[in-house]
């Protein structure tokens, strides 16, 4: 295991180790691990070796233990040339992170930052969430016997506490200022020696490179020229971002496609800063959207985000619930069932298409960030039949439907 540095975000200081909050101790801003610019990628059979094995050359600063795999990554990428054809386009895919352990793309983070706790020598591990990364931070804690802190708003759904729940972990329902609950949980875990992994923590951001990594080496190293990612905290897009970046360093790929930013309408600070041509975010007061794995009113990373668009060339949308029930019902005729976070991602095309952003020779990558039954009262959004009859009656009433 090698040392490496943690730099600025905004102002470029340096540091040896992670501070308190990870974030600079100057501005404020968030800290990420320097850039790989030597690296290849493992030989080896992705069915017999881990992701962190395959990518290991990326990862120099942590001792890999594949005990604590829970077989996260390798999800697919599933190409729909039928739904490109309706676009105009050459091709739409689609990467599946409900594959992963816990349904969603947290596992990455979760197991590079679990792996960092217990590099430092750290017994007991801890984060602040209400959904996916909840569940993640749970499982992969239990999976390694660490003493596990799951930090959530007091009164939130039993769909979504009891899929927590069932890892064991010390979940606590916190009555109070859920948006100070992030700050407060670092200052408690340095008191009592938990490492808490929360949404942007720097060994977290760094397990989503995988996503680009593998999107490339599925597409053969033919980089797509878009990447939409459903963005809440921005550790996700961030950590994507930052895969193709170090890829690009050691000559795997010839560019780095330009990331878009999607977000609910109903609670969008990062897109209401970029169509203003700012760099700093403001909080949306009032957050009101059915795609609440990222209904984030002041993301950690915000400025972070923006500061990446403008470097990458990228953009940021927002689209309505509207709108994303619409396309999780899309999403659900091609055999993909997502939370309704993940169908941003289809209905951001239609917006670029609609804006004619896109064309004919593009190909984009959709993130499909969470399986849809992480959030099923969703479906009661949507009009779904089903029918019933007698036994006796089947055959008959069979023909009558299919008709």
């Amino acid at each position: 295991m090698k040392e490496y540095k943690l730099i600025c975000t905004n102002c470029d200081e340096s540091y040896e180790k992670e501070t308190i909050d990870f974030r600079c101790n100057h501005c404020s801003e968030p800290l990420e691990l320097e850039e790989v610019k030597i690296g290849k990628i493992n030989d080896g059979n992705i069915l017999t070796q881990t992701n962190l094995e395959r990518y290991q050359d990326f990862y120099p600063y942590l001792t890999i233990d594949s005990k604590l795999n829970l077989n996260e990554g390798f999800t697919p990428l599933v190409s729909s040339k039928a739904l490109a054809k309706e676009y105009g386009i050459k091709n739409i895919y689609f990467k599946n992170e409900s594959q992963n352990p816990t349904w969603s793309f947290k596992d990455r983070g979760t197991v590079t930052g679990v792996l960092r706790a217990m590099n430092l020598g750290y017994e007991k591990i801890g984060t602040v969430s209400t959904g996916n990364m909840a569940t993640s931070v749970a499982a992969y804690g239990s999976k390694a016997e660490l003493e596990t802190y799951v930090l959530v708003k007091k009164g939130i759904a039993d769909e979504k506490i009891k899929p927590i729940a069932i890892y064991g972990p010390r979940l606590i329902e916190v009555d109070g200022d859920y948006s100070k609950l992030y700050d407060k949980s670092l200052s408690i875990g340095h008191e009592n020696d938990i490492c808490f992994i929360n949404s942007d923590a720097p060994y977290r951001v760094e397990g989503y490179k995988t996503i680009a990594f593998e999107i490339c080496e599925q597409l053969n190293f033919e980089v797509p020229d878009y990447v939409i990612v459903p963005t809440s905290a921005g550790g996700d897009v961030r950590g994507i971002e930052k895969g193709f970046r170090e890829f690009f360093n050691v000559g795997l790929i010839k560019k780095v496609p330009k990331m878009i930013v999607v977000q609910a309408a109903g609670c969008s600070p990062i897109y209401n800063a970029f169509k203003d041509n700012k760099l700093v975010i403001d909080r949306v007061m009032d957050p009101d959207t059915i795609a609440h794995a990222i209904e984030n009113p002041y993301p950690p990373s915000g400025n972070q985000v923006l500061r990446m668009l403008k470097r990458n060339g990228g953009l940021a949308i927002a689209v309505t619930d509207e709108e994303i029930l619409k396309f999780q019902n899309k999403l659900a005729s091609l055999g993909l069932f997502v939370q309704p976070a993940s169908a941003t991602s289809l209905a951001a095309i239609d917006k670029l298409y609609k804006d004619n952003i896109i064309g004919e020779s593009d190909r984009i990558v959709c993130i499909l960030t969470g399986s849809g039954l992480k959030y099923t009262a969703a479906l009661d959004k949507h009009e779904l039949k089903a029918h019933g009859c007698k036994l006796e009656e089947l055959n008959d009433y069979i023909k009558k439907v299919g008709k």
